[in-house]
C-alpha cells in the first residue's frame, strides 16, 4: 500500500501490499462506485476472514472487529460493521457473483502457473456434486422444496480433487436436478486447467452427470471422464443376456501385488496371558 490513509485502515491495508486477489477485486469487481473509506475487497475479505475464525453471520464480525489479535493478524486498524457489510451484501447481484468467482480463478491460475512442474504433471482431478442444504428460515429467496420434502438449496459445488480447492459454487433452489448448470462450469474449468497447464484433465460425478449430449464433445475435445450411468432396464437386459463365457474373474491389483506375500499372524495376546497367569 502507497496510502497510509483510507485503505490502510481496513483489512485490504497489509503493511506488504495488497494480496494479488485484493488488487483485482477492487479492480473487477465494480460494487462500490466511491470507496469511502473500505474498498470492494475489504468487504469481501472482511466476511471472508469471519468465517474462517468461525463466524456464522455477519454480526459475528461485530466480534472481529473488536478483537485486537484479529485485526493484529490482518494488520488493519478497523474493519466494517455488521450493518456496513449487510448493506454491502445487499449490492450483490447474480452477475456480481460470478465475477468474483472469476476474479478468484483468475488468481487461482496464476497461484498454479507458479508451482512446480510436478503440480501440472499430474491429472487435473476434476470433481462435481451437488448437496441438499435445508433451512429453517421462511423468507429465504430462492429457496424450494427438495425430493425428500426439505425446505431448502441445492447448491453445485466444482472442485479441484487435487487440492480440495473450491472452484465454483452454483446455489438452487432445493428442487433443482444435480447436473443443472454443470455443462458450461465444467467447461469453464477445463480452460481455467489447461491455462495453468495441466495436460491431463479428468471430469468426475455420480450417475446424474452422466450428460449424453455434452459426453461426445469432451471426448473429442481430449477430455475424459468417469461419470456412474443408471442401471436402466436395457442395460440390464443387455447384462442379463450375456453369455456366461463372456464374463472374467476381476482380480484386483491389491490382490495381485499380495498374493505372493501371506501376512504373518498376530500372536495370540490374550492365550498368552492366560498360561502365563495359570
Amino acid at each position: 500500500m502507497t496510502l497510509p490513509s483510507a485503505s490502510a485502515s481496513c483489512v485490504g491495508g497489509f503493511g506488504f501490499g495488497l494480496p494479488p486477489v485484493a488488487e483485482e477485486i477492487d479492480e473487477r469487481l465494480w460494487i462500490l462506485k466511491q470507496p469511502r473509506p473500505y474498498q470492494d475487497s475489504d468487504h469481501v475479505l472482511s466476511i471472508a476472514y469471519n468465517l474462517l475464525c468461525g463466524g456464522r453471520v455477519l454480526d459475528d464480525i461485530e466480534v472481529r472487529r473488536n478483537d485486537a489479535a484479529c485485526l493484529n493478524a490482518l494488520d488493519a486498524r478497523a474493519i466494517p460493521d455488521p450493518t456496513t457489510a449487510a448493506d454491502y451484501c445487499r449490492r450483490f447481484d447474480a452477475a456480481a457473483i460470478w465475477r468474483l468467482m472469476d476474479i478468484i480463478n483468475d488468481v487461482r491460475v496464476r497461484i498454479w502457473q507458479k508451482q512446480p512442474e510436478s503440480f501440472t504433471d499430474e491429472t487435473a482431478r476434476i470433481d462435481a456434486d451437488g448437496s441438499i442444504l435445508s433451512t429453517t428460515g421462511e423468507c429465504k429467496e430462492g429457496m424450494d422444496m427438495s425430493y425428500k420434502g426439505e425446505w431448502g438449496y441445492h447448491p453445485l459445488l466444482i472442485s479441484l480433487a487435487n487440492t480440495q480447492e473450491p472452484l465454483f459454487v452454483f446455489n438452487r433452489g432445493g428442487n433443482r436436478p444435480s447436473h443443472e448448470g454443470a455443462p458450461e462450469l465444467l467447461d469453464k474449468v477445463v480452460v481455467m486447467c489447461r491455462r495453468a497447464g495441466f495436460g491431463d484433465i479428468l471430469l468426475r460425478g455420480d450417475t446424474d452427470f452422466s450428460m449424453t449430449a455434452h459426453l461426445d464433445r469432451w471426448d473429442l475435445d481430449g477430455v475424459r471422464f468417469v461419470f456412474g450411468y443408471d442401471a436402466n432396464r436395457s442395460f440390464v437386459n443387455r447384462a442379463e443376456d450375456l453369455d456366461e463365457k463372456e464374463y472374467s474373474e476381476l482380480e484386483r491389483r491389491a490382490s495381485q501385488v499380495f498374493s505372493a506375500q501371506p501376512r504373518a499372524k498376530q500372536p495370540r495376546v490374550k492365550e498368552q496371558i492366560v498360561i502365563e497367569r495359570g
